[in-house]
């Protein structure tokens, strides 16, 4: 069986791949950023304006491309920050939010970009593996937007 060199996550922004590369950096503790290409001659964006950014949010590589505005993302992609504690999931939350976020539901939110993140507890997934405390974690999370780690682990004892 053949392996792939790299799996990247590739995202369609209207216009602000290199502003969002930017924010996210500015957000997780190991981030970095990559190559800029610019589109050339012939290409269907502006010449000179940015095409792609790579980038990468603590060790998952990313590649922004200005792509224009046939597409929008949705809730059918997010990509979940696995949290250790109640004050990581809270840094997170905040900062994904900043700037015209906006709050879903479950831990989910749509951060300024329109890129859907789930903010949760690490090992959230295990709080379902008892089918006798799995309906009481998935009603208190019902009842939550942004996640309470605490609360959540309550009800899953």
């Amino acid at each position: 069986m053949l392996k792939a060199k790299a799996i990247k996550t590739f995202l369609w922004f209207d216009g602000q791949a290199e502003e969002a590369a930017r924010f996210y950096a500015g957000i997780f503790r190991q981030a970095k950023l990559g190559r800029i290409t610019r589109y050339p001659e012939g290409s269907p964006g502006p010449v000179g304006s940015v095409m792609t950014v790579e980038f990468e949010l603590d060790g998952h590589p990313f590649i922004g491309l200005n792509g224009g505005p046939q597409f929008k993302f949705n809730e059918s992609v997010s990509f979940a920050v696995e949290c250790e504690t109640q004050e990581e999931l809270d840094y997170y939350w905040e900062r994904l939010l900043a700037d015209g976020g906006r709050p879903v539901q479950c831990g989910w939110l749509k951060d300024r970009f329109g890129v859907f993140w789930q903010v949760m507890p690490a090992g959230m997934m295990s709080f379902y593996d008892d089918p006798k405390t799995a309906p009481r974690v998935m009603q208190t999370m019902m009842k939550m937007v942004k996640l309470d780690i605490a609360k959540l682990k309550e009800a899953a004892q």
